[in-house]
């Protein structure tokens, strides 16, 4: 079992409250579990509106597969928004 982890962080601008901040997260999060089937959540500065971080996984048998899809995932974020995207980290555990 290959267990593939996917950090997004994003640098929020014009986004004055957390509310606004929800939306564009909720937008993302279902942009990524529609197209690659993945579980999303936020996992730091919940109480930032400037700042975002999300964390993808996905589960699979083959590390191409894995490696694949969060790497395409990353490339549909890029291009899907005009937020600032400032970092990404990506994890495969293996057993």
């Amino acid at each position: 079992m290959i267990i593939g982890i996917l950090r997004l962080d994003f640098r929020l601008h014009n986004v004055h409250s957390l509310k606004e901040k929800r939306r564009i997260a909720n937008s993302l999060k279902q942009k990524l579990k529609n197209k690659f089937n993945v579980a999303v959540s936020e996992v730091d500065n919940q109480d930032s509106h400037t700042w975002l971080a999300l964390a993808a996984v996905t589960v699979s048998n083959e590390t191409k597969r894995v490696q694949s899809q969060l790497s395409k995932a990353i490339s549909m974020i890029e291009a899907s928004t005009s937020e600032e995207f400032v970092d990404t980290h990506l994890e495969i555990f293996g057993a």
